[in-house]
């Protein structure tokens, strides 16, 4: 067997053409780690009708950025870059939750290498049940049912690393550069929602991402900043305020200067490219505030690669 160790990057996934959007919904609504439909030996059959209901408008969505995801050459670059900067002892995989290359994929990819030792990164910097736990729960299942022997560690969040907060805290200095004056900014963060449920039965995702923003705050004084969730689906009750709600609040209130800080998603993908950018942007305007911007992602920066390699070489001196 190999001596290098695998790095298994956990990522959502996206769908790489129009014609992959309805089976991508498919399998995201199907999982009952991210939502519960009913009881479990409906949620298929309930997944594909609301699928059928949502795929033509989410697919035209893609269609306007683009015909499909970014997410998959995102991460194959983070993949790159981060095994560049960790050196030859390490190789670098991607998996997918809801598309290709799938956990069973990448583990096959892992395997046909030589490789036995694994470090599980998830991307998501927040840990959520919904998020890496599902990730985990996937890689669990197809390691139990593979019978091959890995030896695999996890990494499931980085909410607070000091290099993810600088990361995040350089995108920031950046967007706020290109405004005249920085004290008439309106700073919002926008962290993907979660379910209240998931919060009052214990998970972490909202301490998290509080924590997150007051870290990264702490690098700016007298900056006005908000915070509040985007991306809802269904009729439960969600983490507020959300991201609509807060944009016409604050131009209510007089706001004419707006940046927008993706918070939970470290790549390009539907939520920032379409949801802020096309749909939040069209609104702000709209509502009188005639200066919308949003932060870069952090897809392949450096600071963020270099965060992701302390995470790994952590993990890796407690072997």
């Amino acid at each position: 067997m190999s001596a290098k160790t695998a790095i298994l990057l956990l990522q959502m996934g996206g769908p790489d053409s129009l014609d992959a959007v309805e089976p991508f919904l498919l399998n995201l609504f199907a999982d009952r780690d991210i939502i519960k439909i009913g009881p479990a030996f409906l949620q298929p059959l309930i997944a594909r009708f609301i699928v059928r209901r949502r795929a033509p408008r989410v697919m035209e969505n893609y269609r306007q950025i683009g015909g499909k995801s970014p997410l998959r050459e995102l991460t194959d670059a983070q993949a790159k870059a981060l095994e560049e900067k960790l050196g030859p002892d390490y190789r670098c995989f991607v998996a997918m939750r809801y598309w290709h290359p799938s956990t069973l994929e990448a583990l096959a990819a892992i395997r046909k290498e030589g490789i036995s030792r694994v470090i599980a990164l998830s991307l998501y910097p927040h840990y959520s049940r919904a998020t890496t736990g599902s990730s985990i729960n996937e890689l669990n299942k197809v390691l139990q049912a593979a019978g091959v022997q890995f030896e695999v560690s996890y990494i499931d969040s980085f909410y607070n690393h000091p290099l993810y907060i600088q990361a995040l805290a350089e995108k920031i200095e950046t967007g706020l550069a290109g405004f005249a004056d920085r004290s008439q900014v309106e700073l919002l963060f926008s962290a993907h929602s979660l379910p209240q449920s998931f919060i009052d039965d214990g998970d972490p995702y909202l301490s998290h991402i509080e924590e997150t923003v007051r870290l990264v705050m702490e690098r700016f004084e007298k900056v006005s900043y908000h915070l509040a969730f985007q991306s809802r689906a269904g009729p439960v009750k969600w983490l507020e305020p959300s991201t609509d709600e807060m944009v016409k609040h604050l131009a209510a209130h007089g706001c004419k200067n707006m940046l927008m800080v993706p918070l939970s998603f470290v790549s390009d993908h539907i939520e920032t490219l379409h949801e802020i950018d096309i749909e939040y942007g069209s609104e702000a305007r709209q509502l009188g505030i005639t200066d919308f911007r949003r932060t870069e992602s952090l897809n392949s920066s450096p600071l963020f690669i270099e965060c992701l390699a302390d995470l790994v070489q952590q993990e890796g001196n407690k072997s």
